[in-house]
């Protein structure tokens, strides 16, 4: 018996319980949506765009995308980055995310397997290697520090063969919204450098990962673990699907452990 429940920012989530000793749990989601690309943006908000953002930001239902969040913070490290790179504010809101999604995906390197789910964004910031989780967290910390309400997204991406397409097939897929005036909440993803479009399939929204984690559990008792993911995305009038199996395997679990599924493939979760 699952418990279906609303949590504090508006995902539709399913908690279930199992009281006894078992050897598997098989969960199966199926779910067909319709997607399709988003308005055309302006070519500029102009410099005073600013005003009405700062209203909008001082509201207290927005306080919680300003503030530095678990896997989203200033720190001096990110500092440095943003000095050397010349990451500033611009006069425009709008042309300054897009132009802060193109440095970053400019200046890091698409690598799975290089951070984990509980990465630092100073683990990216220091190789200049990682996943769409760390673009996006970076993303969020440097546009909040901007005054930019900005929140994650985690769900999926259907590869459309796009050039320059970053991320893993049937894996999970992350970017980040940002409230703009006139625009609302618009999405960018800086790991493709390009606005959420039909490919991108949200999920759930939260400060930052560890608010939108796909799937999350608490284990209690020994024993090991291991984690098999099958995800398969697919248009319906491309036919039949062609399934994509991720393989976790995890170590002894302490008691009360998180345990988490996270993007860009089996490494990551």
């Amino acid at each position: 018996m699952t418990i279906p429940f609303t949590d504090h920012f508006g995902n539709s989530c399913h908690l279930f319980n199992i009281h006894r000793s078992h050897r598997h749990t098989v969960v199966h989601s199926h779910v067909e949506i319709e997607t399709m690309d988003p308005p055309q943006l302006p070519e500029s908000l102009g410099a005073r765009a600013w005003k009405p953002l700062n209203e909008e930001a001082a509201s207290p239902r927005n306080w919680e995308f300003l503030a530095p969040s678990q896997f989203a913070r200033s720190n001096t490290l990110l500092a440095a980055f943003c000095e050397a790179k010349g990451i500033r504010r611009g006069r425009d809101p709008l042309k300054a995310l897009l132009k802060l999604s193109k440095t970053l995906h400019a200046e890091f390197s698409y690598e799975p397997g290089r951070t984990a789910v509980d990465s630092p964004i100073d683990h990216i910031l220091k190789t200049g290697m990682g996943v769409c989780q760390d673009y996006t967290h970076v993303m969020i910390a440097i546009a909040r520090s901007w005054g930019v309400p900005s929140r994650y997204v985690s769900g999926y991406l259907h590869r459309d063969d796009f050039p320059g397409e970053q991320a893993s097939a049937g894996a999970t897929h992350a970017w980040a919204e940002f409230l703009l005036p006139e625009l609302g909440w618009t999405g960018i993803d800086p790991t493709n450098d390009t606005l959420a479009d039909h490919r991108h399939i949200g999920v759930a929204v939260g400060r930052d990962y560890a608010d939108a984690a796909p799937t999350r559990g608490v284990v209690v008792g020994g024993g090991t673990s291991r984690l098999d993911v099958s995800v398969m995305i697919w248009d319906v009038a491309e036919g039949v699907p062609t399934p994509a199996l991720h393989e976790e395997r995890s170590s002894f679990f302490e008691f009360g452990t998180t345990v988490s599924k996270g993007p860009d493939g089996a490494r990551q979760q």
